[in-house]
């Protein structure tokens, strides 16, 4: 069996996030952050070690 990686992000504020892939899963962290977090920022890194 293959690793996927991680895919999915419940993010504190109640929003659940899924990737197609980690790629994708981080550029839609990011732009959540950026809709709805403005004032926060993760690395890949973090996102990553928050995701699932």
């Amino acid at each position: 069996m293959t690793e996927t990686g991680k895919r999915y992000l419940s993010c504190p504020c109640g929003e659940w996030l899924t990737g197609a892939d980690e790629d994708d899963l981080v550029d839609r962290a990011r732009q959540h952050l950026i809709e709805s977090h403005p004032d926060h920022s993760y690395t890949r890194e973090q996102i990553l070690f928050l995701a699932h």
